[in-house]
């Protein structure tokens, strides 16, 4: 408890100079990420883009939507900033370090790819087919008629981007040197100033979909910053996570049956069809995601090893605790 309170270093510095500039460097860092997670309730709320119709939409729909991302991706993604936080070492590259660690972070960044982008598929592919029957169970006609489904669909591709760059960025920023993060923060400066106009622009363009889709543009550009940064990290080395963002053409073809499946069946049996029409339709996405998950057990026995072994560790723990 004494690490938390000020204290006099060995060298009789009252301040650690390197850990505060590397401090503030994160905490223009978060400033900014916030003006990019915020932003178009800036824009939404001062330049008066939407009525308070739309933006009352919106929101029902934002919330919704960002529940994912909020329950499942972004503990995922704090506890493995730790994880490669602990395991890697920062200031050095991957042929400078102990190449044990640096092939059980590549092995876990994999995986960790390949899971999120997994997961975001299926909310997408799924989400798009089923976002009008949920607004419908969720708020009736008033949000299942308008703008709300577009809204929802464009949200599902929208949490795709978010589960890929949650898993990019916790590896980019726990082996990131505090040089590095300085220029991440120019980058993010350009993105917040372009993503305010963007969703201005947008919004004028196409409604309150512009909102979600400056937030795709604006989260494609941060997958691509991270992307690039784990490339040149493990490019002297033999390993490459980044196959995590390959999938085999079976399971791939799996999905893309799923969604045209599952978009006829929105046609004929959603939402004016009555109950009995609903469960049908409720049925045939089931059997899909069947279908496609059993496709995920017989491509991808790399995941599957990696899950059962996190559950096992999981389990041990808690029987130790």
């Amino acid at each position: 408890m004494t690490d938390l309170l000020p204290s006099i270093l060995r060298s009789g510095a009252f301040v650690n100079w390197k850990e505060a500039k590397l401090t503030w460097s994160f905490f223009k860092q978060s400033f900014l990420k916030q003006i990019l997670t915020e932003g178009e309730r800036y824009v939404m709320t001062f330049l008066n883009v939407l009525n308070f119709g739309d933006q009352g939409v919106y929101d029902i729909v934002n919330n919704l939507g960002s529940l994912v991302a909020r329950l499942i991706f972004q503990p995922v993604e704090e506890s493995f900033y730790i994880f490669f936080a602990k395991v890697l070492e920062r200031e050095k590259d991957a042929t400078r370090q102990k190449q044990e660690d640096v092939a059980v972070a590549a092995a876990v960044l994999e995986s960790l790819l390949k899971l999120a982008l997994l997961a975001g598929l299926t909310i997408t592919v799924f989400g798009f087919a089923y976002s009008q029957l949920a607004l419908d169970i969720y708020g009736g006609a008033m949000l299942s008629s308008g703008s709300g489904p577009v809204l929802l669909r464009s949200y599902c591709l929208y949490v795709l981007l978010l589960a890929i760059n949650g898993i990019t960025e916790c590896f980019t920023f726990a082996a990131m040197s505090k040089e590095q993060v300085d220029r991440y923060n120019f980058t993010m400066l350009a993105l917040s100033s372009s993503f305010l106009v963007l969703s201005y622009l947008l919004t004028h363009w196409c409604g309150s979909v512009g909102f979600i889709l400056a937030n795709c543009f604006n989260m494609g550009i941060r997958i691509t910053q991270s992307l690039c940064f784990i490339h040149r990290y493990y490019r002297e080395s033999p390993y490459r996570p980044l196959a995590g963002l390959r999938l085999s053409p079976v399971l791939l073809g799996a999905f893309a049956l799923s969604g045209g499946i599952t978009s006829v069946s929105e046609v004929f049996l959603c939402c004016e069809q009555g109950w009995l029409a609903r469960l049908a339709h409720v049925a045939v996405g089931a059997f899909c995601l069947g279908a496609t998950l059993g496709t995920v057990l017989f491509t991808e026995t790399k995941l599957v090893h990696f899950l059962r072994t996190q559950l096992g560790v999981s389990r041990l723990t808690d029987k130790m605790t």
